[in-house]
């Protein structure tokens, strides 16, 4: 999952220095990242290194690899180019909503473990000095 998450920056970076998908969706996408980045201190205190990937999260990120080759023939001036780029921004449009998608199921699992964690507050004891 590292591997695809550094492939995904890369990709998305250099396709926003060349002005091939605008700031604001390289925007989107990392922001996805870093919101689940925020929930493994949480994971973490938890006994949970992770998150198992889900088909969902799988799907978005093969949209977002068949997304990227699309684009960078779409760069050209040909018919196949024009066909190109139309391919490239439907895989990423679709890999853009599955990405958030599927951190919200991912999301909502962190929520679910934390819910069910047993609480280690003690309760104060009553009638105890200086109740």
């Amino acid at each position: 999952p590292i591997a695809d998450r550094l492939y995904v920056l890369a990709a998305l970076i250099t396709f926003g220095i060349r002005d091939i998908v605008p700031w604001w969706l390289v925007g989107i996408l990392v922001l996805r990242d870093l919101v689940l980045v925020l929930t493994l201190p949480t994971l973490k205190r938890l006994g949970y290194t992770g998150l198992p990937v889900h088909f969902l999260g799988k799907a978005a990120t093969a949209n977002l690899l068949a997304a990227f080759p699309w684009l960078l023939l779409g760069t050209g001036d040909s018919a196949l180019a024009a066909w190109s780029h139309a391919f490239g921004w439907a895989f990423l449009i679709w890999g853009t909503g599955l990405y958030w998608w599927a951190a919200l199921g991912y999301l909502w699992q962190v929520r679910s473990l934390a819910r069910e964690a047993p609480t280690t507050h003690t309760s104060p004891v009553e009638g105890g000095a200086g109740a």
